[in-house]
């Protein structure tokens, strides 16, 4: 399905949402329905279906009990929109300035990685639609393909690129290097992941993709890794030889076919599993303060964001450490279990940032609605995550873009209807506690 231009003259004026409507109702008349299901339930429901069950506990899972993940959606129940009547929204306005860049919409698509497991096209797929429908991108550290392939699909369209914070300061240079050489307009700090919560679903399957080689391709791309991994390799093997079963060959297969070259020399390759040592071995630091923040702040002239923040008093530290942005996340939920909300979270932050950096906002997001009250409450834009990646399973690309045009078209559509006309309009006032 393809969507008209807004100059389009077949179709019913009224903004964004009106001409999305008029598209998919068009094409219904043909017989066609859309490639993704327009609302959240479906379309989880659909992707599951279609995705294997290792790929699916790892998109839809969260730490512990998943309280954490219900935490996000109950805070989004708790505040109900209050529609105004007789406001003339005949025009209205999504478009939003952050970090000097004018967007169409105050959306953005969050980092995820090991998008593999959702679909073949992977980091580049996401990357084309986010571009073609005006969405910045933030590339994931844990990506599926390195970020200078997924910087060529993106062209000239925004795109920012999250760190996890190796144990290698050197490795950190390099990604930090290679993000800049790639165009990308500011660096995402993920602060929550110093280690992977306690993620049951994963851990009922013994499914951890990074070690059968997914989601490691900006390590095994980067040239300060491959390097650690060929030092490794050259080392004498020590410990327990794993077992040979059929599983443990599938994995060998799997590493061998995700590593650079052609897949038996890396059958027969000891660089395939030592990169994949290497990367469990360096994958994050622990021993991270907020004085850390001042050497990486050195290292890099783009704007840094941090991502994680659920304190206020966090914010103040960010802001007193010279930070560009935050973004208010418990990580959907998938770090620690028995959290607060992130919506809960975002007045407080706001109110501790008073406007000197933009406040974005993470976790729970999925659907137009959502993104009002979030922007109500006073974040400047909002990540999505956990829809684009069910679309980009049902659909690839252009499941990616549909789920994309889907939640800007609600976005306008609930702005009109509660008598908003442009993001201005969303204030604290719009809502009521439920």
């Amino acid at each position: 399905m393809t969507d008209p231009s807004p100059t389009d003259p077949a179709l019913p004026g009224g903004g964004f949402g009106r001409q999305r409507q008029g598209a998919v109702y068009r094409d219904g008349v043909s017989g066609r329905t859309p490639a993704v299901p327009t609302a959240y339930p479906a379309l989880r429901e659909r992707a599951e279906r279609m995705l294997s069950r290792k790929a699916y506990a790892y998109a839809a899972g969260s730490a512990g009990m998943e309280s954490t993940d219900a935490a996000n959606r109950a805070a989004f129940d708790r505040w109900r929109i209050v529609p105004r009547m007789l406001r003339d929204v005949s025009a209205r306005d999504t478009s939003v300035e952050l970090l000097g860049r004018r967007l169409e919409s105050p959306l953005l698509l969050a980092p995820i990685g090991v998008l593999e497991l959702a679909h073949t096209g992977a980091d580049v797929a996401v990357a084309r639609a986010a571009a073609a429908e005006g969405v910045p991108y933030i590339l994931s550290t844990q990506a599926s393909r390195p970020m200078e392939e997924v910087a060529a699909a993106t062209g000239a369209a925004p795109r920012w690129f999250q760190l996890y914070w190796s144990r290698s300061e050197e490795l950190v240079g390099s990604f930090l290097a290679r993000a800049e050489a790639a165009g990308c307009e500011a660096l995402v700090v993920t602060l929550d992941t110093t280690l992977l919560g306690w993620r049951a679903r994963d851990l009922d399957l013994g499914s951890l993709p990074f070690s059968r080689g997914q989601g490691i391709a900006q390590y095994t791309s980067d040239p300060v890794f491959r390097r650690l991994a060929a030092e490794r390799a050259a080392q004498p093997k020590t410990g327990p030889a794993p077992r040979v079963t059929p599983a443990a060959i599938g994995s060998l297969v799997s590493i061998a076919r995700r590593h650079p070259g052609p897949t038996l020399r890396n059958l027969v390759s000891p660089l395939p599993r030592a990169a994949v040592e290497t990367f469990l071995d360096l994958f994050s630091r622990q021993d991270l303060t907020w004085g850390d923040l001042a050497r990486l702040r050195a290292r890099t002239k783009l704007p840094i964001v941090l991502k994680g923040l659920q304190h206020p008093d966090d914010a103040r530290r960010a802001l007193d450490a010279g930070m560009d942005g935050v973004i208010v996340s418990n990580h959907g939920g998938r770090q620690v279990d028995g959290a607060t909300g992130s919506l809960d979270a975002l007045p407080g932050i706001v109110d501790a940032v008073g406007g000197r950096v933009p406040v974005l906002f993470d976790s729970g997001v999925r659907g137009g609605a959502d993104v009002v009250k979030a922007l109500a409450l006073g974040a400047r834009a909002v990540c999505v995550g956990r829809p684009y990646f069910y679309g980009l399973a049902l659909a690839g690309e252009q499941g990616v873009r549909e789920v994309i045009r889907n939640l800007r078209a609600e976005l306008d559509l609930t702005m009109a209807l509660a008598g908003c006309a442009s993001l201005a309009d969303l204030t604290p006032e719009l809502l009521v506690r439920a």
